[in-house]
């Protein structure tokens, strides 16, 4: 198992913030968040570049409801 030098003050903060129970609760809460923003962000960069077909009606494909 590997040591990581965490802040202190910031874990503290993101237990207390995030009501977590412990240390390695809120660093897996934070690294979770984290990669979540980061595939967010991937998915902005495909603005403006993917054509879009304004008359596109998607409903009819749809299976009717049962």
């Amino acid at each position: 198992m590997s040591t990581l030098q965490v802040d202190d003050l910031l874990i503290e903060e993101a237990i207390r913030l995030g009501h977590h129970k412990t240390k390695i609760e809120a660093v897996n809460q934070a690294l979770l968040d984290y990669t979540r923003h980061l595939r967010q962000m991937e998915v902005f960069k495909l603005f403006g570049t993917i054509d879009i077909l304004a008359d596109y009606d998607y409903k009819s494909h749809q299976s009717p409801r049962k």
